[in-house]
């Protein structure tokens, strides 16, 4: 019991030598500037780097999590965009293997900055501070008896980056709301060149039949829901495929939660 009690002035102590830096800029974060951002979710942010940061918060695509422009009379996400279904252009005209969809940001300015250091610049520890931001945005499309699963990495894109980052963020959203992660249900069966500067049908064609699942897990997903974890959504390519695989497997529902999506005119 003693250490519980410490636990609070040892916290303060440690909060008031190291105050918490921004995620992106490394300045004061909310907590410990004078002007915190507001967004529950704009935790590990200053103030500055928060404006620049667009979290999605009201009415969103039902199936990619895209900002849809708010005409006043569908009300926010939770009982404009489900109840009526609201989609995105890309969603009205691209097939969707997979049933519903959420994003937390929008892949511009901080939120697209935090998405590339996270995957590119060797900084795993962010995982942590940017799950709870994903889950708040999955919360309406979570069952608690989800299996979570992120979207896989060929072997030799993992030897290069040592980690898959959307393999971190399943784990923490997993940890977070009690749910159970298998980071290694999905397997990449062969590499593929990177998807940046492709068109929309050149993105699904060098993803096509690339992602299968692993053996060892397909007895445990049958019939089971699966909420699958990527960091951003850009033409929605490698989600469908390894949508596509879990259906076939003979998973239930798929729904996908992904950090950051890419929007046009972002």
């Amino acid at each position: 019991m003693q250490h519980r009690l410490l636990g609070g002035p040892v916290k303060a102590v440690l909060h008031m030598l190291y105050p918490p830096q921004c995620l992106s800029c490394g300045q004061l974060a909310a907590g410990a500037a004078d002007d915190p951002p507001s967004h529950p979710t704009g935790a590990g942010l200053c103030p500055a780097c928060w404006q620049e940061t667009h979290f999605i918060s009201g009415l969103a695509c039902t199936r990619c999590g895209a900002p849809l422009p708010d005409d006043g009379h569908r009300g926010a996400q939770e009982h404009g965009a489900q109840e009526h279904g609201a989609r995105c252009d890309d969603c009205l005209s691209v097939v969707r293997p997979w049933q519903h969809g959420r994003a937390a940001i929008v892949y511009s300015g901080t939120g697209r900055e935090l998405v590339l250091t996270l995957k590119h610049g060797d900084r795993p520890d962010l995982a942590p501070a940017l799950a709870p931001w994903l889950l708040q945005a999955a919360a309406p499309i979570i069952r608690p008896d989800m299996i979570v699963a992120p979207v896989p990495l060929h072997f030799r894109r993992l030897l290069k980056r040592r980690y898959n980052q959307s393999a971190l963020l399943a784990r923490h959203l997993a940890k977070l709301r009690g749910l159970h992660h298998l980071p290694d249900l999905l397997l990449r069966r062969r590499h593929t060149p990177a998807q940046d500067h492709r068109g929309v049908a050149d993105r699904f064609a060098n993803v096509s039949g690339t992602i299968g699942i692993n053996p060892r897990h397909a007895p445990r997903i049958t019939g089971k829901p699966v909420l699958l974890v990527d960091d951003v959504m850009t033409s929605g390519a490698t989600l469908a495929t390894a949508t596509e695989a879990l259906l076939a497997a003979g998973s239930g529902p798929v729904s996908v939660a992904v950090l950051a999506r890419a929007v046009k005119d972002a």
